[in-house]
């Protein structure tokens, strides 16, 4: 009897296995390309080649949903990566912004104390410019203003005499400017210093000079030593205070020196 059958060879459709193999080779494309893959069954058709692989139900398959999942795990973490150099950045930026005022705030504080600094030192000096002194160190007067006697052209003393050895130093009373420094005729090696404030003090009958005219001096400044040059009985130091620069504009020496602080 004759039987109908298929024809052997070439003809013959592909089997139940190749097929699948050929849906795992499309799935694979679509996650290592993103695009579909199409393999025609013929291709697997043509080769009694068997897959290496057997279909046991449990082979791993990539699928749309796995890629999608993928594709957003690799979004987030670069998202995360982003937000953590932005933290990082700003938390970077925070701190410089805060050195920046610290170092401000610093230099703000020492330029503070250091104007401060010098307006004390300024006013210190101010200070010091105006404060006047004893003419000599550890002495007294031995002759008053106003004394009478036949020792002054004028008939009375125009001065004070302060004890002093020869040699002592003679100071300054107070800042000011040499206006007179040497010969003075009856008062000997003399100077005279019209101070700040208008007024003049004269300074007789020294053994030697220590400014020139026109220098500037302070208080307390050595301007020469006593001795007992000029009109003199003795070693002392002669002292005048004046509202102008020449002889006769004398007013009380004592008076004076206590006006401006000095305690004889």
């Amino acid at each position: 009897m004759a039987f109908g059958s298929r024809a052997a060879g070439k003809h013959r459709g592909s089997s139940r296995l190749s097929r699948k193999t050929a849906g795992y080779a499309g799935v694979a494309a679509l996650a290592t390309t993103g695009v579909v893959g199409t393999l025609a069954a013929p291709a697997f058709a043509a080769t009694d080649h068997k897959p290496s692989m057997e279909d046991t139900g449990l082979n791993a398959v990539v699928t749309a949903e796995d890629l999608q999942g993928q594709i957003e795990a690799q979004a987030d973490a670069q998202r995360n990566a982003a937000e953590a150099a932005a933290l990082k950045a700003k938390a970077e930026a925070d701190a410089a912004a805060r050195a920046a005022e610290a170092k401000q705030k610093a230099e703000e504080k020492a330029k503070a104390e250091r104007e401060a600094a010098e307006r004390a030192a300024r006013e210190e000096e101010r200070k010091r410019l105006n404060t006047f002194v004893s003419p000599l160190d550890d002495t007294y007067i031995s002759t008053q203003y106003h004394a009478g006697g036949g020792m002054w052209s004028s008939g009375s003393h125009t001065g004070i005499d302060f004890h002093a050895a020869s040699g002592t130093s003679v100071h300054a009373v107070g800042a000011g400017t040499v206006v007179e420094a040497g010969w003075g005729g009856a008062y000997g090696n003399n100077v005279v210093i019209r101070h700040n404030d208008g007024t003049y003090t004269q300074y007789g009958h020294m053994s030697s000079l220590s400014v020139s005219v026109g220098e500037t001096v302070t208080p307390g400044q050595q301007i020469g030593l006593s001795g007992s040059t000029g009109n003199s009985s003795g070693p002392h130091l002669h002292f005048e205070a004046r509202t102008g620069a020449t002889y006769g504009s004398d007013i009380d020496p004592v008076s004076y020196l206590r006006s401006h602080g000095v305690d004889l």
